[in-house]
């Protein structure tokens, strides 16, 4: 693998310094001297080096100016091509080096994935969650300390702010099915929502907005959907005194995540040509493993909430299940879905 010239600029210069002096010295030789060209190379070589061995030939004055001003030259190239050296391994810089091209490695194979920007206290459950469902997650993270804490956890990040269109572009942002921006201000979710919907047009944005009056501005730059974590939570509480049983019965019920209950959804199409019913009732969910159908999103968007046995089907609706891992493995295995890989 060919390493960019940005990854190593300081030893890729200090490389041409040297090459440089070399052929300045060798052609210089030949010029005021006269020499041949592996003489001029020979003598060239042991000037720079110091190493103490005779001249080929005896120099004229012409060329005494010339070798002291090749020793002078020498000097400063060696100099900064040991301390180019002395930074990128005595002080592990090309750990970094190749740390970044191994990211950009892994990131690159990806497709379909979600670019969560920001790791704060919202980020870190946007992330958990998608890993618990088993989806390929690449973090934009600012904080230096966050990042290499996450990255030591096994996660892509990239360190760098996610306002930035390069870092965007480094996380895959023209391959990837979501971004979630979690910023905690506001202008700068509002400027990755620009930039995003600018680079991949048809990607799904969710923000969070910290500012109610920041939600209808979100949804006009682009945003799919707009969170705000304050309003959600305080909306949780009051519902756990009105009817708490309800709260937490919805709680234990995740979206094909790691818990007990899950929700998921299936589309019709990904369905083998033999089990493409006409009706939900043909298809026969809940007999086959016990999976309730608790939903459905017909062709035309409406939702079905509980929809009955006669309710058609077609390639474009989806249905939304509700069982247990093992019922919803089970259903997965028996209709020929495989689930999503990281």
């Amino acid at each position: 693998m060919m390493i960019p010239f940005r990854m190593f600029p300081r030893i890729y210069l200090a490389v041409a310094f040297v090459f440089g002096v070399v052929v300045f010295g060798s052609v210089g030789y030949v010029v005021v001297e006269g020499y041949s060209w592996v003489e001029a190379l020979y003598m060239t070589v042991i000037t720079v080096s110091t190493v103490g061995f005779g001249e080929v030939r005896e120099l004229s004055d012409n060329g005494m100016v010339f070798t002291t001003i090749l020793i002078m030259g020498s000097l400063g190239t060696f100099a900064y091509s040991i301390s180019a050296l002395t930074t990128y391994f005595v002080n592990g810089e090309y750990r970094n080096t190749f740390k970044e091209a191994r990211l950009k490695q892994e990131v690159d194979k990806l497709s379909g994935h979600v670019i969560v920007c920001g790791s704060g206290r919202v980020g870190d459950m946007a992330i958990q969650e998608l890993l618990d469902h088993a989806t390929p997650v690449v973090v934009i993270e600012n904080d230096l300390e966050k990042a290499e804490r996450l990255a030591e956890e096994g996660k892509l990040v990239i360190a760098g702010d996610a306002t930035r269109d390069e870092n965007l572009e480094s996380a895959g942002i023209a391959r990837a099915k979501s971004v979630i921006t979690t910023l905690p201000d506001d202008a700068q979710n509002l400027y990755v929502i620009l930039a995003a919907r600018e680079m991949a047009p048809g990607i799904h944005i969710i923000s969070r907005a910290s500012k109610s009056n920041s939600v209808s501005k979100f949804r006009v730059a682009g945003a799919n959907n707009v969170i705000m974590p304050d309003k959600v939570g305080g909306a949780h509480m009051a519902s756990l005194v009105v009817m708490p049983d309800v709260l937490e019965f919805l709680d234990h019920v995740r979206i094909q995540g790691a818990d007990a209950i899950n929700l998921e959804e299936i589309p019709v199409n990904v369905l083998p040509q033999g089990l493409k019913a006409s009706t939900l009732g043909e298809l026969d969910a809940r007999n086959r493993v016990g999976v309730n159908v608790v939903g459905m999103k017909k062709s035309d968007g409406n939702f079905v909430i509980n929809p009955g046995r006669d309710t058609p089907l077609d390639d474009a609706c989806k249905l939304f299940v509700l069982g247990t891992v093992d019922q919803i493995r089970t259903l997965n295995r028996l209709l020929g879905i495989q689930p999503p890989q990281v």
